[in-house]
This record gives C-alpha cells, sequence and structure tokens, in this order.
C-alpha cells in the first residue's frame, strides 16, 4: 500500500498535514532525521505510516508511560499490532513481549530508554527485524534540552546491532543548540532535519497581572465559551477551583496523579466526549490527549519553563479555530517560583541519604535489586523517615535522571494469565486433575490467544460467566501458576519503583558535582526566561515564545495583550523596537530628561518619540526619580 493508502485505511484522512509527508519521505529513503513540530502537529504519523509501508517492527524509544499506553491502545484499536514495554511489568510479561517481537507478531514495539540496556532486550533485539528507531521527546537526549535523561546516551548503541536502519527523531521542544546535540548523540549519518514553524497563528498568548484570579476566570470562561483546561501547580487547588466553578453553573472537573486510575479515566473520558467543559489540572493532565477543539488553556500558576508553558498552551486550538492561552499571575507567583527552583535541587548528601533510605524501606539488600520493580507510597516513606515530601521527591527524580531508578506514577494494570505449557500438555493436565478441568474450560472458552502471550483477563467478568466467586477465581489461578500451568499477574493500581541497576552502598553512589552544578545553572537559565516572558511587556507573547525556540520568522500577532497595547500608540513595530532598543541601554546607564531622549533620534517624530515613552512609562518600564528624570525601573 502506498503512504496516502495507509493514512486513509487506518485514519481515515485524504491528504496530510503541512511537513508530514517530507519527514515520512525522508525516513522511507533510509536517511536519519530530526523532526521537529509543535504540540498537536502529528508527530506520530510520521513514525507510523512509514513503519507501516514497510517490513518489519518499529522500535518506539519514549520516556512516558501514559503515553506510550495510550499510543499501542490507538494502534490496536486501527487492527495494528503493538506492544509496549515499561517499568511495572512483570518479568515474565516483558519476557514474553520481546519473544513476540522477535518472532515478528508486532508492528510496533514501545520502549523506555532504560530498557535498551538490558541483556534480555539485547539478546531479542538481534533476532528483530527493525525497520525503524523512533525516538520521541528526542530534547531528552541533550544536556542542553529542559528534561535531560541521561539513558537516552544508550539508544545510539543499538545502532551497531542495526546498522543500516533509519533513526527518526522528534521533539516539539527544541533550541537550536539542543537540535546539534540531538543529531551527535544519535550518531546521525547525514540526517535530514524538518521543522515546521512552532508559530500558531490562530491562538492568542494573553499574561494578565490579577488579584483575583477567581473571578477573572469566570470572566474568560463566559467572553470565550466552549471546553478549556486550567493548570494549576498543586492537587488541593484542583478541587477547590473545580468546586468554585460548578457553584458558578459552570461543567467542570478536577484531574491529578493523585487520583486512582478509574477516576482518571472516567474524568478524561467525560471532558474528551463534552461531557465536562472545563477540566482543572496539575501537569499529570494533557500528555498524549488530542482533543482538537480546545477554545482556551489558562495558567493561574506559572509553569517552571517556557518549554512546560509552550506544550501545554499548545492544547488550545488544535483544530485551527481561534483560541486562547491566558496566564494569571501576580508577585507573589514570581517569588514562589523562585522557591520551587530551590527545593527542585537537593543539596547531593541529601539524595544519597534518600537513595540509602529507600532500599532500607523497600528491604533491598546492596548487591541486589537490579530490573526489579516495587509498589511504593512516597507519603509513607517520608512518614516512615521524617523526610519532606517535595525535597524526597525532587531527590527521586534527580536518581531518575541519573538512571538509577525509574518512578511510574499510579497507573491501573489489569491482570494478565499466559499459558506456559502446550495443548497437549495442558489436556493431561486437565484429565489427572479434574478439580481445575471446568475452570480451564471456562477461561480456554472466554479467552483466545492464550498460548500465544499475555493477555487481559477480568477476574468480575470471569466470576459472572463461571458463577464462582473472584476470590475463588484469583485462588485457581495462584494454584494453576504454582502447577506451573500458567502466569499469573494481578492488576494493580499502584505506584510504582523500579531499580535500574542493584542497589549500591551509598558511598558508591556517584552523583557528578559537575552535572548537578551544570543542571541547576541551566534551570536557573530557564527560570530567567519564564520570568521575563511574564513580566515583559515589551515583546509581542508570540514572538517571545518563538525566539525563545530559536524561530525567527514570525511577525509580531497584533492580537496579544502586549500587542493590543501596542497598537494604541500607533507606531509601526520597526519604529518601536528603535525607540526602546535605544532608550532602555540610556536610562539603566543614567537618569535623563525627556529632550535628552528625544534628541537621539534623527528620523523618527518626536510625537512619536514622547508616545512611546508615555507607554513605556504607563506599563511601569520607566518613572521619575527625585529630582524629576526619568529613569529605567
Amino acid at each position: 500500500m502506498t503512504i496516502h493508502q495507509l493514512l486513509l485505511k487506518y485514519w481515515g484522512y485524504n491528504k496530510f498535514r503541512p511537513l508530514q509527508e517530507e519527514i515520512i519521505y525522508s525516513v522511507m529513503e533510509g536517511n536519519d532525521t530530526l523532526a521537529l513540530m509543535p504540540t498537536g502537529g502529528g508527530k506520530s504519523l510520521c513514525y507510523q505510516i512509514p513503519a507501516l509501508a514497510k517490513d518489519g517492527l518499529c522500535l518506539v524509544i519514549s520516556p512516558l508511560i501514559a503515553l506510550m499506553k495510550d499510543q499501542v491502545d490507538g494502534l490496536v484499536k486501527r487492527g495494528i499490532s503493538a506492544a509496549a514495554v515499561f517499568s511495572g511489568m512483570h518479568y515474565s510479561e516483558i519476557d514474553s513481549v520481546l519473544d513476540n517481537a522477535a518472532h515478528g507478531q508486532y508492528k510496533f514495539l514501545f520502549l523506555s530508554p532504560e530498557r535498551l540496556e538490558t541483556s534480555l532486550f539485547i539478546e531479542r533485539l538481534k533476532r528483530m527485524r527493525v525497520n525503524l528507531i523512533a525516538v520521541d521527546e528526542a530534547h531528552c537526549i541533550s544536556q542542553w534540552g529542559y528534561d535531560f535523561r541521561p539513558p537516552y546516551l544508550n539508544i545510539a548503541e543499538i545502532r551497531k546491532f542495526l546498522p543500516s536502519v533509519p533513526i527518526l527523531a522528534l521533539t516539539a521542544t527544541a533550541t537550536e543548540k539542543v537540535v546539534k546535540d540531538i543529531q551527535v548523540k544519535l550518531e546521525f549519518n547525514d540526517g535530514k532535519i524538518f521543522k515546521k514553524s512552532f508559530e500558531r497563528n490562530n491562538l492568542t498568548y494573553y499574561v494578565i497581572k490579577e488579584e483575583n484570579k477567581l473571578k477573572r476566570i469566570l470572566k474568560i470562561i463566559s467572553k470565550i465559551g466552549g471546553t478549556g483546561i486550567i493548570y494549576v501547580r498543586n492537587r488541593r487547588k484542583t478541587k477547590e477551583i473545580s468546586d468554585f466553578l460548578i457553584k458558578n453553573k459552570i461543567s467542570a472537573d478536577y484531574y491529578h496523579a493523585g487520583l486512582t486510575p478509574e477516576e482518571r479515566e472516567k474524568k478524561q473520558n467525560n471532558w474528551m466526549s463534552g461531557r465536562t467543559k472545563v477540566i482543572v489540572s496539575t501537569n499529570a493532565f494533557g500528555m498524549g490527549i488530542d482533543k482538537p477543539d480546545v477554545r482556551f488553556v489558562i495558567h493561574i500558576d506559572i509553569p517552571d519553563t517556557l518549554e512546560a508553558y509552550f506544550q501545554e498552551a499548545g492544547r488550545a486550538g488544535r483544530d485551527g479555530n481561534k483560541s486562547y492561552a491566558i496566564l494569571l499571575y501576580e508577585n507573589v507567583d514570581i517569588s514562589d517560583l523562585e522557591k520551587y527552583f530551590q527545593t527542585a535541587f537537593p543539596p547531593i548528601d541529601e539524595i544519597k541519604k534518600v537513595y540509602n533510605l529507600l532500599g532500607n524501606f523497600l528491604n533491598i539488600p546492596i548487591g541486589i535489586g537490579k530490573e526489579s520493580t516495587f509498589e511504593f507510597n512516597i507519603n509513607e516513606f517520608c512518614e516512615s523517615y521524617s523526610l519532606k515530601l517535595i525535597e524526597t521527591f525532587n531527590s527521586l527524580k534527580i536518581l531518575e535522571k541519573d538512571g538509577y531508578l525509574m518512578l511510574s506514577e499510579a497507573m491501573k494494570l489489569p491482570s494478565k494469565i499466559q499459558f506456559i505449557i502446550n495443548n497437549n500438555e495442558l489436556y493431561r493436565f486437565q484429565v489427572e486433575n479434574e478439580l481445575y478441568d471446568k475452570f480451564i474450560k471456562a477461561i480456554l472458552r472466554i479467552y483466545g490467544g492464550v498460548f500465544n502471550g499475555f493477555i487481559s483477563i477480568d477476574e468480575n467478568f470471569i466470576s459472572k460467566k463461571t458463577g464462582l466467586k473472584e476470590e475463588e477465581i484469583v485462588k485457581f489461578l495462584k494454584k494453576l501458576e504454582k502447577h506451573e500451568i500458567l502466569s499469573y499477574i494481578p492488576k494493580t493500581d499502584k505506584p510504582k519503583i523500579t531499580y535500574v541497576c542493584e542497589r549500591l552502598n551509598e558511598k558508591d553512589l556517584y552523583l557528578s558535582d559537575d552535572t548537578y552544578k551544570h543542571r541547576k545553572e541551566t534551570a536557573a537559565k530557564r527560570l530567567k526566561a519564564i520570568k521575563e516572558y511574564v513580566t515583559s511587556i515589551t515583546k509581542c507573547r508570540s514572538l517571545h515564545l518563538l525566539e525563545y525556540f530559536d524561530d525567527y520568522s514570525a511577525k509580531r500577532c497584533g492580537s496579544c495583550d502586549v500587542c493590543i497595547e501596542r497598537n494604541k500608540i500607533s507606531l509601526s513595530e520597526l519604529e518601536f523596537d528603535i525607540i526602546i532598543k535605544e532608550i532602555k541601554p540610556l536610562l539603566q546607564k543614567k537618569p535623563c530628561n525627556i529632550q535628552e531622549l528625544a534628541d537621539k533620534f534623527q528620523n523618527i517624530d518626536e510625537d512619536k518619540i514622547i508616545k512611546a515613552i508615555q507607554w513605556l512609562m504607563d506599563n511601569d518600564k520607566i518613572s521619575y526619580s527625585s529630582d524629576n528624570l526619568l529613569i529605567w525601573n
């Protein structure tokens, strides 16, 4: 089938979005390819289509378990075979998935980068017919990226086993420096780069200084209407604001990672279907969500980075219709942001202490635990050792980034079974063990494919079909596992922690001072960038964001809060920029009067200069000193 036939057959589209076709052809020609596309730009199709068009399997490397699960579910619903391997899975299930991949039973295999190092994966990789390696969130490979993950550096290692297989690296947020670093770290060979402008002409950005944020939210929702997302920093606020909206007759709900998987799924489905209009959430909501008709995204807390803000704001207006990204702030929010920054980097000694106590808490001896997964309750852990929750969580995140651990939030994983003997052996067992015969027949009648790999089961459904209680079904399954008839993995919805390597003695845990310092310095630069975006009143919001990502091709939007104010003073963009560029360094150096400033310009009318100065004063950039001279604030 051609790529257009595949697009129509599986996705129902007649044509590709801009740049998708060029990226797909580049990959199909065997080129290492880097695709920079904004959130909602259709990145996943860029690897799915060429992988389907070619014989063999596509390896998709992603750090996000929830996104992997969504992608697998989406492909399977379309009749495309796919599976994922991630932390929290049982060893035997991982073994089965990799075995099936080696035997050509999948078109797509999703993996976290940590899995690439395991001997279990490497041995199966040698037998896989891989046609493409897709690296999602590719900025994670660069130390200059905002979410650097050292395990991503291992991706290039598998190229020696797949010398002729191209890599497609995908990201929605990368500066020029990161773009170059991605190509070097992935060992691109004459790589092709495709960059879609991050400009979103249908999305208007506003930053509003506001003390009464709840009142402002009501105004925004009533004026814009439609479906929206409100992002907040902590879980408590999600419910408080959701309740406030409901009291004001707005259909709303709240969402955060502390809810059960069933609750999150229900809330997400209600919002996706339109039964709920507004979802109030922490940043746990949105990854992998592709709802086209989101009319507004409101942030009432300042995100940690411009990268995070750009991704979250970009969830509005994916259908191309007019939408709004609005950030509400007050002065205390800037202070809070600086406090969060300090807690994000606990002292190295504290990180080592958390690592050591974690091993004790989970009862893991030193030298043991590699690739083992444990259910983990961080609140219980902190209470047991009188640890501060935020510092402990950030310590664990640093240990994860350094490749020692993997954290996974609470996620609904159904029970799974696989028969590990063949049909003839099973028949003999049934004849010799009448007690199990009826139960085994019922399982075989209800579920197919139980000999080929792990399949999801529902004990409640089996109970309805057999008349047995759920507890009896679990007992039967555990006894059959004991008899080595099948493997049984009970369902779970608990957060988990996986040891990527064996537990180390605290003194052997290496956390580089240079790496730690570099990360903190890089984070400080990102903090400065988001603060400048929030407090700036002289640069178009869209241009501010685009130029951060080294995109200098766009013109000012004309519709953001800055542009609307600028339009009132009847100055061209060029004239305004010239005046600001000249005035700012002068006033930072020494106070001046209006005439002194006006005399600096030969080709701009004095009236326009005065208007620009007045605008800067109205927006608190310029003020009068005690001796009645102008100074830059």
